[in-house]
């Protein structure tokens, strides 16, 4: 039996809703066709974005929602995509398969679709290709109700009012395609542009540095020193790939027991990077007003057969699952540290939690898992201890239950996931004494998926039971992700 031990005395601070944030890209069927069908389409929507999405979007609390990239962001030009839609600018998405990208999603769609959302917007600005005046003027554009040219343009185009965005990113991966740049380049680049992020009224922007890929410590170390004093944030990237190089990265669906416990290992490795990077922002900034943020965290595996390999399309399985599991209670262990993580990406691209096909919208197990952990957004963290055994093959072995705790309104909520593909555990959860409790869940054999055609994977009751000391009990099935409310 395992056990889930609770320390309600002990927190390390609210959960930030933020961190069960979503990422779209300009990247093959995330914006067009995912999330935007077109005004004249017949698929239900409501200019242009997809109700059914929305709806799904709202039913999990999503919120925020980072744009346009990703590698797209940098070599995108805000300007292109204001105005009427049939005037805009064409250009080819070199990035992302080589299409035309006609800017027909724009600013002005995109905070249109994060309002029937109920979302945050999440903008990385062009820092690679771009200018800092232009990345200042997207800004005033957004946040000012002054009466500058800039101001009155986006009137004309509609929207009278400032939308007030707070979060900004200044580049996006620049150590790679965001331009290939030094940390310590950078570091001057980030001084720089952040300077010119100016405070319109009461919308001041959230500064978040182009921060490192997963394991460069070096790039966390010269941004802190150099620039840690005009910054509020600074991401991290880190991609869980069960292959063994970019090139080959294995398949979504077709694969083995080594693979899959191979794949859960890697997840794993989310804790060891999260608590280095921290470790490093802390000799900077020891009172952690600096927030790390994960804005592109997930699986990436081969695309599935026959797609666009630039469109980056791959199934979601409980593996998948899994992986999701894992990686939001890490981000909930750190929430003292972490204040934003976004999936990578929201429809359509690597662990989507929607996939559509015309007018069919499916919810992939990766969805289920936010729906199950939504009650932590905005939560006070409490502390928890597992005592749990291994599974795995001799080569990967993690641990078989991995679980964190929030408290709200009197309740406290426990998401645990058995990662044993194979067995049941039994679990008890203790230091909590609960009057009643209920629970429910996701499981399904480790290879399992919800397609067009069929959709067997869906939140299902548990069975759960509470002893005459407030101890709760109950049984994960093998391959299984659970939340517990215990009152």
């Amino acid at each position: 039996m395992a056990v889930i031990s609770l320390s309600p005395d002990r927190s390390r601070g609210n959960i930030n809703r933020n961190i069960y944030g979503h990422f779209s890209e300009h990247l093959g069927r995330c914006i067009y066709q995912g999330l935007f069908v077109g005004k004249d389409s017949p698929i239900p929507q409501v200019r242009g974005i997809r109700s059914d999405v929305v709806e799904a979007l709202k039913k999990i609390h999503a919120p925020v929602l980072r744009w346009p990239g990703g590698c797209f962001a940098d070599e995108y030009h805000w300007q292109d995509g204001i105005g009427p839609q049939e005037s805009r600018k064409r250009m080819v998405n070199t990035n992302w398969g080589g299409v035309v990208e006609d800017n027909s999603f724009g600013t002005h769609e995109f905070m249109d679709l994060c309002e029937q959302v109920g979302c945050e917007p999440y903008f990385s600005a062009n820092v690679g290709s771009g200018t800092v005046r232009e990345m200042a003027e997207w800004i005033e554009y957004c946040n000012s109700d002054g009466d500058s040219s800039v101001v009155r343009v986006r009137r004309e185009n509609g929207r009278e009012n400032a939308w007030g965005v707070k979060y900004w990113g200044i580049g996006n991966e620049s150590w790679g395609c965001g331009g290939n740049m030094r940390a310590e380049y950078y570091a001057d680049v980030y001084r720089r542009y952040q300077t010119f992020c100016r405070t319109y009224g009461k919308n001041r922007p959230f500064r978040i540095a182009s921060g490192s890929s997963g394991l460069d410590y070096h790039w966390t170390e010269v941004l802190m020193r150099e620039a840690a004093g005009c910054m509020d944030g600074i991401s991290v990237h880190y991609y869980t790939v069960c292959g063994d190089s970019w090139e080959k990265k294995g398949s979504a669906t077709d694969f083995t027991r080594e693979d899959y416990y191979k794949t859960l290992k890697k997840a794993w490795r989310m804790e060891e990077i999260i608590s280095h990077h921290d470790a490093i922002m802390t000799r900077y900034d020891p009172e952690k007003r600096v927030g790390l943020v994960v804005d592109e965290w997930g699986t990436w595996f081969d695309v599935e057969p026959g797609t666009n390999p630039g469109f980056l399309y791959q199934q979601n399985t409980m593996r998948d699952a899994m992986v999701a599991a894992i990686t939001l209670n890490i981000f909930n262990e750190h929430c003292d540290r972490v204040i934003m993580a976004n999936l990578a990406q929201t429809v359509n691209v690597l662990q989507a939690v929607i996939l559509t096909e015309g007018e069919k919208m499916v919810l992939t197990p990766t969805y289920h898992v936010m729906d199950l952990y939504q009650a932590h957004q905005d939560a006070r963290h409490v502390s928890s201890f597992v005592q749990t055994g291994t599974a795995g093959t001799e080569a990967w072995t993690v641990e078989r239950i991995t679980a964190s705790a929030s408290e709200k309104n009197g309740a406290v909520t426990v998401t645990a996931a058995n990662l044993d593909e194979g067995s049941a555990e039994e679990i008890r959860i203790t230091g909590v004494p609960a009057r009643k409790a209920r629970a429910r869940m996701l499981a399904g054999d480790m290879r399992q998926k919800n397609d067009f055609d069929a959709s067997p994977l869906s939140i299902q009751p548990l069975a759960v039971r509470v002893d005459e000391n407030g101890d709760a009990f109950l049984t994960l099935p093998p391959c299984s992700v659970a939340e517990i409310t215990l009152e």
